[in-house]
């Protein structure tokens, strides 16, 4: 599947902005199953200095610095983005999570994504809920699969009621939020079993195939999990806020170890005064 990505973002200042350091990621990553065939990032008013880098995670980042009084701030990425994704193995072929807990701590690249972060810390309640799903020989790929669907069904999706910094223990305990709550619980259920899992932000097309409903978390930026069931079939997504099992409606932007790693924009100002945000996001296949 071919897609054409859009996401805008525009900073509307009361007062003008003296100073700016904005810090992003804008660009999609290339990775098994994603080619970006192309992409630009337009940002206005033009930076006085920017900067294009790699992170730690392997994630496209851009820092820019405004220093002329503006009063409006906007970022727009274009792109077109091929992306097909591999069927991961039936469930039951693959290996038992004990298995993956073990291979996962011998490897220090994938052991960083059993530790703890700040909005997927553990604690006994997310333990317990992710050993739920884990009795003991459970396939890992049968046993993510069942934690995914618990989530989308305990869960109540409501946007408005949490916000960047909501944790994946009040997650549980209110049961109430979106995608990135969603997120936050399922990684903090794996990692706290010694599971490695991983935060990923994107985007969801935005009109669902013939014959099917629209996404929960379309028309802005979504995110999902990653985890891993070993050598043999790697890294495999999971959106449980809309129970799937990630395939090719789903365009990967970043990942890391959760929502503050991989945060779209975020930045310093000085000035501005009150400010209105907009943002758009349209992702749409490409027609050949």
């Amino acid at each position: 599947m071919i897609y054409r990505l859009r996401h805008a973002t525009i900073y509307e200042y009361a007062e003008p902005v003296l100073l700016g350091t904005h810090f992003m990621h804008m660009v999609p990553r290339i990775r098994p199953g994603q080619t970006v065939r192309e992409s630009a990032l337009l940002i206005s008013p033009t930076p006085d200095n920017q900067r294009d880098e790699v992170d730690h995670f392997g994630n496209f980042t851009t820092t820019v610095a405004l220093a002329l009084p503006h009063k409006q701030f906007s970022v727009e990425l274009t792109a077109t983005i091929e992306v097909a994704q591999p069927a991961p193995p039936a469930p039951a072929t693959t290996p038992k999570f004990e298995q993956i807990m073990a291979a996962a701590r011998a490897r220090a690249d994938i052991a960083e994504y059993t530790l703890t972060s700040p909005l997927a810390a553990q604690n006994d309640d997310l333990i317990a809920y992710g050993r739920a799903s884990f009795p003991p020989g459970q396939p890992i790929l049968t046993g993510l699969l069942d934690l995914n669907r618990r989530i989308f069904t305990d869960m109540t999706y409501k946007p408005g009621v949490t916000n960047n910094s909501t944790t994946a223990a009040q997650a549980l305990k209110t049961k109430i939020g979106v995608c990135q709550d969603y997120a936050h619980l399922m990684i903090a259920a794996l990692r706290g079993i010694g599971l490695p899992a991983r935060y990923v932000s994107g985007y969801l097309r935005t009109s669902p195939p013939a014959g099917q409903i629209k996404r929960r978390g379309a028309d802005q930026s979504h995110a999902w999990v990653s985890a891993w069931t070993g050598d043999y079939s790697g890294w495999v997504d999971f959106d449980p806020t809309n129970n799937l099992l990630v395939s090719d409606e789903h365009v990967t932007l970043a990942w890391g170890r959760d929502f503050q790693d991989v945060s779209p924009l975020r930045g310093i100002i000085l000035g501005g005064g009150r400010h209105t945000l907009q943002v758009n996001v349209d992702l749409d296949p490409v027609l050949t």
